[in-house]
């Protein structure tokens, strides 16, 4: 196992903590714009995958964050899908749609697991966009199993650099501050950078269904070594929040600079980590304008 990884099959911890989370899960989909479900058999188990938007262009795939599932794209899935095809993969070791049945030992089956997901979903060319842990498993496809890859965004990822203690504490912290009056998070939000205290609730129920009833716990996001950054070809966009918990922007900035082929790079001042949440439109367009430049070639 390397880190970044479970280390066995995820699971819930007993049925009551299942059904919890399915019901929360079925209310936030609700705030996807019209899409398909779609669930495509691989190695490691069934994934669940949302399409919406556009026929014809080269697509994004969305790869969330840590415990979190295709819901928390809502605000892609609806900006996005209007101009290019959308699909929104869920990990398939986080809750979500998919069932597990094989444990994801490390770099190597995680790069297989999502190529096998890509081809099933008969994709060639795609620009794949990932956010916290979701950006370590795009840059680690990048890295071992890049040949569908148009272009990769990395936003806020994991893999640049070791996850820092501070971001633990953040999370901890933000699961006190959720106990507080909704009067209050506003105020904890803009203390703490943590956009999970203002999100929608229908977004938060089942990533907190899924923190307090899934098992077995993911290790940290490991820091890819130089020599194997040195191996991503297809360019690379960088997009980090200005007051992230989970990345020190100007190192991991320098960093991948030095070793990516980075085409654009941007600190967004005044934002944590969740940046496609907290500047949806910012991030939509960068998006865009990042696969609109690296189409067909």
């Amino acid at each position: 196992m390397d880190g970044g990884t479970r280390a066995g099959v995820g699971r819930f911890r007993d049925e009551r903590a299942e059904r919890e989370f399915r019901a929360a899960y079925a209310v936030a989909m609700t705030l996807w714009p019209p899409h398909e479900v779609l669930d495509v058999e691989t190695a490691f188990g069934t994934t669940r995958v949302y399409r919406c938007g556009l026929e014809g262009e080269e697509p994004v795939v969305l790869l969330h964050g840590h415990g979190a599932n295709a819901s928390t794209w809502y605000r892609q899935a609806a900006g996005l899908g209007g101009v290019r095809p959308v699909y929104a993969v869920e990990t398939i070791d986080d809750p979500g749609g998919g069932v597990q049945r094989r444990v994801v030992a490390g770099s190597g089956d995680a790069a297989a697991w999502l190529e096998e997901v890509l081809a099933g979903l008969g994709l060639g060319r795609v620009h794949l966009v990932g956010l916290s842990y979701g950006g370590w498993l795009a840059l680690n496809q990048a890295v071992y199993g890049g040949r569908r890859l148009a272009s990769v965004t990395l936003v806020d990822p994991g893999g640049l650099e070791r996850v820092p203690l501070r971001f633990m504490v953040g999370l901890l912290a933000a699961l006190f501050a959720m106990r507080a009056p909704l009067s209050w998070r506003p105020v904890l939000y803009r203390l703490l950078a943590e956009w999970a205290l203002v999100e929608r609730p229908e977004i938060m129920a089942p990533v907190l269904a899924g923190a307090r009833g899934f098992r077995p716990d993911r290790s940290p996001a490991r820091r890819f070594g130089d020599e194997e950054l040195a191996r991503v070809g297809v360019p690379v966009q960088l997009l980090v929040g200005g007051r992230s918990r989970m990345v020190r922007p100007a190192r991991v900035v320098g960093r991948a600079r030095r070793l990516l082929p980075v085409r654009h790079a941007e600190v967004v001042a005044g934002v944590g980590h969740a940046v496609p949440l907290e500047v949806p439109e910012l991030v939509n367009d960068r998006v865009l304008a990042f696969a609109e430049r690296w189409s067909g070639r």
